[in-house]
């Protein structure tokens, strides 16, 4: 298929936070995270401060506000702290925000270059549901680490195998699900690669419906969930109560051995939803002969599911802010394209078991 509109890459996803110094912390001394650059008061920044946090092939920006009255800060006191960016590296920044406008998508800002002694940086910006927005970067004539307005800086941190971005999951409201579908196929070419209803994805009290979007390449995945009717309050129904409107639920951070990964996520403080141990009972029956020690899953919680192509591995963070809004995904690929579905019921009865101490359900 032809690619419509050209996207190298997830260049970075940035975070508003109320407190940028302390996230950067807790991504460093938990996920592994180095930071590597900072712009703020001691860099000319006078109205916000950012955190460059790098692994590998993953880039996290966390921004706060340093005064009151920033735009910023009433998004944050909205949200609580959210993914507000999924940034693009494209070719041509000013074609790519030109076409994107053509096809419908709303100006987050203009095109604009920033220069510093390396070169220069170009960018631009668009709206995609509730306050999310795709950035548009290319750096093709600069040489510095990350964008200019930044020092660089050296705080390693010990990672623990994260290598990529696999996937990032948005939740919207019921009904507009198909509506963001055809905005990511008429605005940025994507195709719809896989459909899960309310039959694949529901328990005996919930149940949500996902569409999974990817860009021409490929390279780009977006499962796109909307609630449907059920018993009780879904998941996705808590997340836009408490997020205020349709947001990020979670980022998908792809390990090669996600084994060791989890053990160390987990000796750092990460909690993670738990399934009951009769899913390893029968869990070779229904995936077939894996290589790892299924005994081993079993006392990490790490589920397992397989496609045509080969099988996947898969745990689910508790929410890791205040509100039941952001969670993480680490997932470990061998062959399989796919998300799941054969933990689905397994996943949501965990979820269900975790609102209900919430009192949500």
């Amino acid at each position: 298929m032809q690619d419509t509109f050209p996207i190298r890459r997830v260049d970075h996803i940035r975070h508003y936070v109320n407190n940028a110094r302390q996230s950067a912390y807790y991504y460093q001394n938990v996920f592994g995270f180095d930071i590597t650059g900072y712009a703020g008061l001691e860099t000319g920044r006078t109205e916000q401060v950012d955190y460059l946090l790098e692994q590998k092939d993953i880039r996290v920006v966390l921004s706060a506000p340093v005064r009151p009255g920033h735009p910023m800060a009433p998004l944050i006191c909205e949200h609580g702290d959210f993914v507000q960016d999924i940034a693009f590296e494209v070719e041509d920044v000013d074609l790519a925000f030109r076409t994107a406008l053509s096809r419908g998508a709303k100006p987050a800002y203009e095109p604009k270059s920033l220069d510093d002694d390396h070169g220069h940086v170009r960018v631009a910006g668009i709206r995609t549901y509730g306050d999310t927005v795709h950035s548009l970067i290319n750096r093709d004539h600069y040489r510095g680490h990350f964008m200019p307005g930044f020092r660089e800086e050296n705080q390693p941190g010990d990672p623990l195998g994260l290598v990529e971005i696999d996937h990032c999951v948005g939740n919207v409201e019921l009904g507009h699900m198909n509506e963001w579908v055809h905005w990511y196929e008429d605005v940025l070419g994507f195709r719809n690669i896989l459909t899960f209803d309310d039959k694949d994805i529901s328990t005996e009290y919930t149940a949500l419906m996902s569409k999974v979007m990817t860009s021409g390449n490929g390279r780009v995945k977006f499962p796109i969930n909307e609630p449907a009717e059920g018993k009780k309050k879904s998941q996705i129904d808590e997340f836009l109560e408490f997020f205020g409107g349709p947001g990020v639920q979670h980022v998908a951070l792809r390990t090669d051995n996600i084994i060791e990964t989890v053990s160390r996520l987990q000796a750092r403080g990460l909690e993670f939803l738990r399934v009951p141990h009769a899913y390893y009972e029968v869990l070779e029956d229904r995936v077939g002969k894996i290589d790892e020690n299924i005994d081993e899953l079993a006392e990490l919680g790490i589920l397992v599911d397989r496609d045509d192509e080969g099988y996947l591995l898969q745990i689910f963070s508790k929410p890791v802010t205040d509100r039941p809004t952001l969670f993480y995904e680490i997932i470990h690929r061998k062959g399989a394209k796919s998300f799941g579905k054969g933990n689905f019921k397994a996943l949501f009865e965990a979820i269900e078991r975790e609102q209900a101490l919430r009192g949500t359900l």
